[in-house]
């Protein structure tokens, strides 16, 4: 079964630290576009942060804070999160695509999603 598989997240305070990891299974993720993207409620879903044989992309909202990366010996990615800010509290989300501009950061064409973890960061 094709999927992928989220875990970390959770509740720290503005300027803390949270790794968001991403496990992938029946495919071979360094093969995929390797993207995070975050939603609140009522707002369209924000791509914040790419990944593609060693080239990355990130939103000007997460530059300098977030850092993508993949482990191909867990075929993982990970999102690392720091000094993290409340208006970074949203439902974070890893996706992979085969197809399309992987550095559009849009959230189309995408073949799989994980089931996304919550990140809430209070003041």
């Amino acid at each position: 079964q094709m999927q992928l598989v989220q875990s970390g997240g959770g509740s720290v305070q503005a300027g803390g630290s949270l790794r968001l990891s991403c496990a992938a299974s029946g495919f071979t993720y360094s093969s995929y576009c390797a993207t995070w993207f975050r939603q609140v409620p009522g707002k369209e879903r924000e791509g914040i942060a790419a990944f593609f044989i060693g080239s990355t992309k990130y939103a000007d909202s997460v530059k300098g804070r977030f850092t993508i990366s993949q482990d191909n010996s867990k075929n993982t990615v990970y999102l690392e999160m720091n000094n993290l800010r409340p208006d970074d509290t949203a439902m974070y989300y890893c996706a992979a695509k085969n197809r399309g501009n992987c550095f559009d950061l849009a959230p189309h064409e995408y073949n799989y999603w994980g089931q996304g973890t919550q990140v809430t960061v209070s003041s």
